[in-house]
């Protein structure tokens, strides 16, 4: 279950920046009910399921190079991008370190999590 919402993150992290760029070339302005409160709303959940089952594992398995604050500041971050991606005035150095940060904190989970699974077959 971590492992495929972990996937799914960074897929959008992808999505934000593609979708952020789109709208720049389009020069387009999303309708916030319809197109970005909704999607927000649906990564929302997912971050929170995601911070609970992080956070339950890492108090279980207490990691090296995972802290719960890394996984708080993630969740923070993409929650405000996901939104940011729909406007094209956003700064676009910004909204590509807040991704580039949030991907670092995933990839680096996702590895642990590969090293720990293969440590334990």
């Amino acid at each position: 279950m971590l492992q495929i919402l972990i996937d799914e993150l960074l897929e959008e992290c992808k999505e934000c920046w593609k979708r952020f760029l789109k709208m720049r070339e389009t020069d387009t302005s999303p309708d916030f009910f319809n197109d970005v409160k909704p999607h927000a709303d649906l990564y929302h959940t997912k971050l929170l399921t995601w911070q609970n089952e992080v956070e339950a594992w890492i108090d279980a398995n207490k990691p090296k190079h995972m802290h719960k604050i890394q996984v708080q500041n993630a969740v923070e971050a993409m929650d405000q991008f996901i939104v940011q991606s729909f406007y094209q005035k956003t700064s676009k150095k910004r909204l590509f370190q807040s991704i580039q940060s949030v991907t670092y904190t995933l990839e680096t989970l996702q590895r642990i999590l590969q090293k720990d699974e293969s440590t334990n077959e």
